[in-house]
């Protein structure tokens, strides 16, 4: 199912940690709003608890969005679930807990047209992370639907090794543990992600060469929508997926 990502024809949606703009991140209310919209992948962030439940946060500490401070991995995962993460983002959403990731996977089981992008967040855990990861999305059968994503070149190279799946990293200057040469980390990589500041036409046709399915972030206007498009990329990750949307809907209207 993941190979729908290499048809060059297609523009594939990329709901940033939900619906990043509009809802508070990484929490359930997010991730179910950018699905229902009708989003074709879902991206986010799993890091362990203190008690190694893997919970889905984006940051290494608590600070930013929730009302508590701290390491994630200082908390245990009930400690985890007492902090509010939505009243950081607005009143209405006071209340909003950090969601386990199997929470999330139950979620995720209405939705059997979603793929799923998955990010291992570097850490001393990372490998143990994506282990347990993999497993659970075996036991609940979305591994099928899954693109795993990191930072640490080392964990990219330890999922495509040990598991055989496929993975998403970056341009080298932004990845730690980067390994050069032809058996480095690009071989280990099925798809890259772009950052709109780095993106460029040649740099794209340079990746495509490679053979990696070419994704950039984050496009969350017109501007930049057309403008990744330019330069060729057709997989987008959004804060907020709607100028995309619309974008996408008039190119179909026009064939």
């Amino acid at each position: 199912m993941i190979e729908r990502l290499r048809n060059n024809s297609s523009i594939l949606l990329v709901g940033h940690r939900g619906y990043k703009s509009d809802y508070p991140e990484n929490t359930l209310l997010a991730f179910q709003e950018s699905l229902q919209m009708g989003i074709d992948v879902l991206e986010f962030d799993l890091r362990y608890s203190k008690d190694r439940v893997i919970m889905v946060i984006h940051d290494e500490t608590v600070d930013r969005t929730t009302d508590g401070t701290g390491k994630v991995s200082d908390f245990t995962a009930e400690q985890l679930k007492r902090l509010d993460a939505g009243g950081w983002f607005g009143k209405p959403f006071e209340g909003l807990k950090i969601p386990t990731f199997d929470e999330l996977c139950q979620l995720l089981l209405s939705y059997p047209d979603v793929l799923f992008n998955v990010e291992i967040k570097p850490s001393i855990d990372a490998m143990e992370i994506a282990d347990k990861a993999i497993a659970m999305l075996k036991e609940y059968g979305l591994i099928s639907r899954c693109l795993f994503t990191s930072f640490d070149a080392a964990v990219i190279t330890y999922i495509h090794d040990t598991h055989q799946l496929k993975t998403q990293g970056f341009p080298d200057q932004q990845m730690s543990n980067f390994v050069a040469g032809e058996n480095g980390t690009y071989s280990k990589m099925w798809s890259i992600g772009i950052s709109l500041k780095l993106l460029t036409p040649p740099l794209a046709e340079e990746y495509k060469g490679m053979g990696l399915v070419v994704g950039c972030y984050s496009t969350d206007d017109a501007r930049q929508v057309h403008y990744a498009l330019g330069c060729g990329v057709t997989l987008l990750t959004c804060n907020n997926p709607l100028p995309a949307m619309k974008i996408r809907k008039q190119i179909a209207d026009r064939v």
